[in-house]
């Protein structure tokens, strides 16, 4: 599925379909996080939660993309991420944009 970060497809007349979104909460186990403790500490990448947070982007976009599947759409556009800490060592990430459909004669 086309996702883009822009509000337009370029020569393309879209019919828009509404919002979609997708969503995960993810954690890091005790141990991770007191690796990432001691990491934090001498300073550097906390490679356990980049890869957790990447894991996360992924599943978010995986859920948005059925969503807009589930409508039919062509494309999402408007595509943003976020992320909010939950709790100690647990974070959201959101990730939504627009589903729209390609008019007929506009079909990549």
């Amino acid at each position: 599925m086309l996702m883009i970060t822009t509000d337009f497809i370029d020569e393309k007349e879209i019919e828009i379909l509404g919002l979609v979104s997708g969503s995960t909460v993810q954690s890091k186990n005790v141990g991770g996080d007191l690796v990432a403790g001691l990491q934090n500490f001498v300073g550097g990448e906390l490679k356990g939660y980049t890869e957790m947070l990447e894991d996360a982007r992924k599943e978010a976009i995986n859920r948005m993309i059925y969503k807009a599947k589930v409508l039919v759409a062509d494309a999402i556009i408007g595509v943003r991420f976020t992320s909010n800490t939950i709790a100690q060592g647990a974070v959201e990430v959101l990730v939504y944009g627009t589903a729209v459909k390609f008019k007929e004669s506009e079909q990549i």
